[in-house]
């Protein structure tokens, strides 16, 4: 008799473990399927990307960078000169020789997920565009961060990588 009341707790304990397994697959699998694509970053596969400039320094001064398929992209954030944390910053893109529908910047950690940092920005004239963003506080003492412009197009969506560091 004690050998089946052994197979029964047995059964008991293996019944958590077995649920929490299914679970965790039935969770991994969407996401690791979702992040192949590129859909959880919300940029898709579609994107197409400038080249960054490794002479562009944020920190100290408005940068540009040439799109695919032509025209230019220039951000500049304020303040600057270091950027802050924790600060409210100041985002002004301005488009040559491109329609733009809608602009958006999001600011990635280069060596260190940062979370989903992604700041709207308002039409202020033609081809120029302004919002405000806010980094967030970061453990490291230089953080490298990548602020990639989204530009919405008729073409499809085109992002342009700017690359800038920060000192707590």
């Amino acid at each position: 008799m004690s050998d089946s009341g052994g197979t029964r707790d047995g059964r008991r304990r293996a019944r958590p473990i077995l649920i929490w397994t299914i679970v965790a697959v039935l969770v991994a699998l969407p996401a690791a399927w979702l992040g192949g694509r590129g859909l959880l970053s919300g940029l898709g596969t579609d994107a197409r990307w400038a080249d960054p400039d490794p002479r562009c320094d944020l920190a100290s001064r408005d940068c540009a960078l040439a799109l695919p398929g032509g025209g230019e992209v220039r951000l500049a954030v304020a303040p600057r000169d270091p950027i802050p944390l924790v600060t409210p910053l100041r985002l002004r893109v301005e488009v040559e020789g491109r329609e733009v529908g809608a602009v958006a910047v999001d600011f990635v950690g280069v060596d260190m997920e940062m979370g989903y940092n992604r700041a709207q920005l308002d039409p202020i004239g033609a081809s120029r565009f302004a919002g405000e963003a806010m980094l967030p506080v970061c453990a490291r003492t230089l953080m490298r961060w990548e602020a990639r412009v989204l530009l919405e197009t008729a073409d499809g969506l085109l992002v342009a990588p700017f690359r800038f560091e920060t000192r707590r």
